[in-house]
């Protein structure tokens, strides 16, 4: 039967209201803010892609530590060291090796969590490896303090399977697995000093055919401490009959990219220095990820250490010379290269649009946008995102009694620094229950060794803004109060910008979301324990004073310095 006139017009309207809401379902419930299905989050600090062909390094000025990469059909992924932070094993996807995006996490809480339920600064994740074998991906990770684990998934964006130890032990790092052509399993690892009493050491272990333990006592089968001291973070790979292992050497902010090569995975190995930073500002370079394009192109990432930005990464073109691979541009014709500045995109079958990792988030979801991490494992008491109330209420959950400052606060919302130069705005409102106001408070923090924070509190009198620092945070030194500005309501607007070379930080707030008024003293950012500093937003109760007290973020924007 045909339909016609007004009643074909209403069915065509109801499907339209019925389309309408799911996309706006899809697009504020299951997608992180500032992300659409058709539209990815674009920074508007730092873009690597210069959109000519070329782009320019770093790819992410961002903290990607230790990361390795792999490709899977014609999708990249990566992942990167996430200490103590939570959800930790960051999972990025990216079409062209340049413009990338967060997609997930891989690790949610992490074991034993009687101890990470506190903050462990430098300790938890260190350089994990991410592999996929027989439709299954694979990423191992290290816990310097008890030893090698694996977490496996079907699907890239999970679930996740919980932790496996594949290998118990103290200062085991850095582990790398490799399937052999001949139905071996193996894995390489390093050795941290701090916990093994040794390091500058290579070590091959045999795994079983699942990857999941280890079942020999292992083989060291590179020793640096002559030419190649603190030789750590190895890569196995296997090419043209020779096992490779990438491994940079002399310390993460002097050291070098060296390969070894040998026919046989427990050695003899042959060694040589494929990169360094030659003539280039680019120090280090160190440790990252060989990755091969569908057309069979080479490339490199690899990170670089930049104090409070953290250790920010790099892409670099890559060939193979006399089964030796070569990083960067070689100038000298000598097979060791240096880093580019800038170079050509990957060649890849097409062209994809500018993305890059979320930093901006008008908390207009049900869940946190995949750009934060807590200082510990997560609690859901901590905080508060409900469809349809735009905004993200953080409580003001109590610290303990034997903490002098937020070092050891575990529910701090935090992310990486963007860029070189960069501004972050928030608008929040503040609340306190039974007016039991004393010690609590809600602000925009610069987290580090040293930190800084702009926070809203009340007392007898009303409202007012604080600036406080903190030096040598993690020796337990109080807080120092720099200023204090008396505020005509429980509203304002908190703004930093954070200016390069040396992470500036200089704080301001407005009342009216128009003009801003400077606050205190600029800040130096200073980086944590092997992270780079974090920017976020938090909300702490008083030590013996009755619970209650909120804050709630309207959003929280990414833009560029003033």
């Amino acid at each position: 039967m045909e339909i016609n006139g007004p009643k074909q017009a209403m069915i065509k309207w109801h499907a339209h209201c019925i389309l309408l809401a799911l996309l706006v379902y899809l697009f504020t419930g299951h997608r992180a803010s500032g992300q659409s299905l058709n539209h990815p989050y674009v920074s508007k600090v730092w873009v690597s892609d210069n959109g000519d062909g070329t782009y320019r390094n770093p790819v992410l000025y961002a903290d990607y530590s230790d990361p390795d990469a792999i490709r899977v059909g014609d999708d990249y992924y990566m992942t990167a060291s996430s200490f103590n932070c939570m959800p930790g094993l960051p999972i990025l996807h990216s079409k062209d090796l340049v413009n990338w995006e967060i997609i997930g996490h891989a690790l949610k809480k992490q074991i034993p969590q009687n101890i990470y339920d506190s903050p462990q600064h430098g300790k938890g994740v260190w350089a994990p490896s991410i592999r996929f074998h027989k439709g299954e991906y694979y990423i191992y990770y290290p816990d310097p303090d008890y030893g090698i684990f694996v977490v496996r998934a079907k699907d890239i964006r999970g679930p996740w399977s919980d932790p496996a130890l594949v290998l118990k032990g103290k200062g085991i790092i850095d582990p790398c697995p490799l399937w052999d052509n001949y139905g071996k399993t193996y894995l390489v690892t390093a050795w941290a000093a701090s916990r093994a009493g040794v390091n500058s050491l290579l070590t091959v272990y045999r795994l079983n055919k699942a990857g999941t333990k280890v079942t020999d006592e292992g083989k060291h089968v590179f020793d640096g401490h002559d030419n190649q001291k603190t030789v750590e973070g190895p890569k196995l790979y296997k090419r043209n009959g020779y096992y490779y292992i990438f491994a940079p050497a002399g310390g993460v902010a002097t050291g070098w990219q060296l390969v070894l090569r040998s026919k046989n995975v427990y050695g003899p190995y042959e060694k040589r220095i494929v990169m360094d930073q030659g003539s280039t500002n680019v120090n280090g370079p160190h440790q990252g990820a060989w990755v091969e394009t569908a057309k069979g192109g080479s490339w490199f990432l690899h990170f670089q250490d930049k104090g409070a930005y953290g250790r920010i990464l790099h892409l670099e073109p890559m060939k193979w010379v006399d089964n030796w691979p070569v990083i960067g541009m070689d100038k000298n014709k000598t097979g060791k290269g240096e880093p580019v500045l800038t170079f050509k995109k990957p060649g890849v079958d097409k062209h994809y649009p500018v993305t890059t990792p979320q930093e901006s988030d008008e908390f207009n979801s049900d869940s946190l946008g995949l750009q934060w991490q807590w200082q510990a494992n997560p609690m859901i008491n901590w905080y508060a995102l409900m469809r349809g109330t735009g905004y993200l209420r953080l409580f003001a959950y109590p610290q303990r009694d034997t903490l002098a400052n937020l070092w050891e606060t575990p529910n701090l919302l935090l992310q990486k620094f963007p860029a070189p130069n960069f501004s972050v705005i928030t608008k929040l409102k503040y609340t306190v229950e039974w007016d039991a106001w004393q010690g609590k408070k809600a602000g925009v923090i610069i987290m580090g060794n040293d930190y800084a924070y702009i926070a809203i509190s009340k007392d007898e009198n009303g409202y007012f803004l604080s600036e406080v620092t903190c030096k040598n945070a993690a020796s337990n030194t109080p807080e120092s109060i720099v200023v204090q500005k008396r505020l005509t309501g429980p509203s304002v607007f908190l703004k930093v910008n954070v200016i390069a070379p040396d992470a500036l930080c200089h704080f301001s707030y407005s009342e009216d979301g128009k003009n801003f008024t400077a606050i205190g003293n600029p800040f130096t950012a200073r980086q944590d324990l092997w992270t780079g500093a974090k920017i976020g937003v938090f909300c702490t109760g008083g030590k013996n004073t009755r619970i209650g007290g909120y804050a709630d973020f309207d959003w929280f924007r990414v833009e560029m310095a003033d």
